[in-house]
């Protein structure tokens, strides 16, 4: 089974990089380019076909690793 898993700062958290490669843009002339966040983009590929069973597991990865709950969010899909 594959898993998409998609992380993201929260809204109510400054995002610095985000800023700065929207300004870059903009001084690139993409000046309808609005707020810019960055994320992380992660595929995991899980061995067990118990669909239950892997989104419980990727919540625990993802709260213990993946993503840093304090100041981050998490999703994910799976396909298969």
């Amino acid at each position: 089974m594959k898993a998409k898993v998609y992380v993201t700062i929260k809204q109510n958290v400054l995002d610095p990089q985000g800023n700065a490669v929207q300004g870059a843009l903009h001084t690139l002339g993409f000046n309808e380019v609005g707020k810019v966040r960055i994320g992380k983009y992660l595929e995991v590929e899980l061995d067990t076909n118990d669909r239950a069973q892997a989104e419980e597991r990727l919540t625990v990865m993802c709260e213990k690793l993946l993503a840093n709950t304090v100041v981050e969010d998490y999703r994910f899909e799976l396909e298969g």
